[in-house]
């Protein structure tokens, strides 16, 4: 089973998630700090971290912001914070997905299983060509879950490699962003869209040349995203 990093500085929290994990399998690091959280990333090499917020010294958020500078670890938010606002900083940030609390064992685990998915090897829904293709400056190899841009690879986490599969193997199509939702985050429920806009955003800043004009992932207003068509 995948190996969890908690962090979270309430002891009744964490022991109650810990023991969420346990019975599902989960091999559990539990830490009360951002710091102690980040020195244990290299000890416990976990496959997805679950992040509280509101930590005492280093927030969650500066936590989230210097994993995501390393590695494309999945990153789910546990927070109490669950305002429209706190949920797209918490979603810029790099996560890739937030779940308020109180949260019952079983929505943290499908939220995590949604998320891992996203990092295994490319699926049906990523197109059957696995071989890398080109588009523009971009190369996108789905064999290897690389994308490149002008032959440096990118740092994509994994919601953002999962959206980028998903469009590009539609050119010129668009989907709602209900139906990325269900595709790519594998779950929905009122009010999710921000994390369908909030990882266009992060998505946009790492391939765009000028994010406010997007060439690659464009929106359709009132409806949703399409990957191109791109300019002759």
């Amino acid at each position: 089973m995948p190996r969890v990093l908690l962090i979270e500085d309430d002891a009744a929290v964490r022991r109650g998630v810990v023991l969420g994990l346990s019975r599902n399998g989960h091999e559990t690091e539990a830490v009360g700090t951002g710091e102690d959280g980040l020195e244990a990333l290299a000890a416990c090499r976990p496959d997805l971290v679950l992040l509280d917020l509101m930590l005492p010294g280093m927030s969650g958020l500066e936590v989230c912001r210097r994993i995501r500078e390393i590695s494309r670890l999945p990153i789910v938010i546990l927070s109490a914070r669950g305002d429209d606002i706190d949920v797209v900083i918490g979603l810029e940030s790099g996560a890739d997905d937030y779940v308020v609390k109180p949260a019952r064992a079983a929505v943290i685990e499908a939220r995590m299983r949604a998320v891992l998915r996203r990092v295994a090897p490319a699926q049906a829904d990523t197109g059957t060509d696995t071989g890398p293709t080109t588009v523009g400056d971009l190369e996108i190899d789905r064999g290897a879950l690389i994308v490149r841009k002008r032959g440096d690879e990118l740092q994509l986490a994994p919601s953002e490699l999962k959206l980028l599969l998903f469009l590009s193997a539609a050119p010129e199509r668009t989907f709602a962003r209900q139906q990325l939702l269900e595709d790519v985050w594998e779950h929905s429920y009122y009010g999710d869209a921000r994390l369908v806009d909030a990882c266009v955003m992060r998505l946009r800043a790492k391939i765009e040349e000028d994010p406010r004009r997007p060439v690659y992932v464009q929106t359709v207003r009132g409806f949703g995203y399409r990957f191109g068509p791109l300019p002759a």
